[in-house]
């Protein structure tokens, strides 16, 4: 990709994931399984029957350990991070209207849960941290963006705890993940049954990633991360439309009108982020302002002044045959 920091050996690497049973937990597990062969990858979440699950489900190899705990307890994360080398950031309140009507509860894992992993990771002494954002996190309208752009900072900004320490912290920002858990499609197809299906606006759109690629490209930043930066990969748009005539043709199409804290359209770029961003053939990565903690030399960004990488006006879009493969 960008060739900073070299490959991973994972056959001597431990790995804790917190959120570890959600959607995209389970398949970084897999892929980790599958393709990395880690010495040690540890699930951390909050949900006992969903480890019994995941463990039932074939995640039982001799590497896999299982802690029960959340993100805001932070004694319980210093222990789970005992002789851990990498931390990959997952857990989170994500729903939109569940941390509109449970802001407080929104706070305390979004951005406290943020700010404990940050300690625990320094703490014990953790190689590389990389949180999961979002899409949402630019320009927030929502409190569930809001969070997450908070714990951007935190993340990106904690390198100055570390300073030249072994602990350095990034962050990989992509748009809606198809399959994900909270996901519209299974909405659609459930809404499909009875002859109508709902639309928030016609115009909506919406930038889509897969699990599957998800989750390689968070492997990939691993690797590649030097610490501060926000990686952001170029993935197509999607028009809520056109996913609704891939689902369900047939069907009639109710307009509801725009959720409180929904946008037409997400961005996954600023203009003002724009400023200091390279842009490379898949990805563009957002470089830390100010990195007092390093004397590394960043690359020049390359990203046209004004620039915005938004869902409306991304170069790439899925067609309708595209999208009835995601069913």
């Amino acid at each position: 990709m960008v060739g900073y920091a070299g490959m991973i050996d994972y056959s001597k690497s431990s790995i804790l994931i917190t959120g570890g049973t959600g959607s995209f937990g389970k398949k970084f597990a897999e892929v980790m399984l599958r393709e990395y062969k880690p010495k040690k990858l540890v699930i951390f979440s909050r949900d006992e029957k969903k480890q019994h699950d995941m463990y039932q489900d074939g995640f039982d190899a001799p590497c896999m350990r299982y802690f029960i705990g959340d993100v805001r307890d932070c004694d319980r994360l210093h222990r789970a991070m005992h002789d851990i080398d990498f931390v990959i950031h997952a857990a989170a309140l994500k729903h939109v209207p569940a941390c509109e009507y449970n802001p407080i509860e929104a706070v305390q894992t979004n951005i406290i849960g943020a700010q404990n992993v940050i300690n625990a990771s320094l703490n014990t002494g953790v190689k590389r941290v990389i949180a999961l954002s979002t899409d949402k996190a630019v320009n927030p309208i929502n409190l569930y963006g809001a969070t997450k752009l908070c714990a951007e900072k935190l993340f990106t900004r904690s390198n100055a705890y570390s300073g030249q320490g072994r602990t350095t912290f990034s962050c990989v920002r992509y748009g809606n993940v198809i399959g994900s858990r909270g996901s519209v499609i299974p909405l659609f197809q459930k809404q499909r049954e009875t002859g109508e299906i709902t639309l928030t606006d016609d115009r909506m759109t919406r930038f889509w990633i897969t699990l599957d690629q998800g989750v390689h490209f968070v492997v990939r930043c691993l690797e590649e991360m030097q610490g501060g930066e926000v990686f952001v990969p170029k993935i197509p748009s999607m028009k809520m439309l056109d996913l609704a005539e891939a689902i369900a043709p047939e069907c009639k199409r109710k307009i509801v009108g725009i959720r409180p804290g929904e946008k037409l359209h997400e961005v996954l770029l600023s203009e003002d982020e724009a400023r200091h961003t390279v842009e490379y053939d898949d990805l563009y990565i957002i470089q830390p302002e100010a990195s007092s903690w390093s004397d590394k030399k960043w690359p020049e960004p390359n990203v046209p002044e004004g620039f915005r990488y938004a869902s409306d006006t991304n170069k790439e879009w899925l067609t309708t045959d595209e999208i009835k493969g995601f069913e």
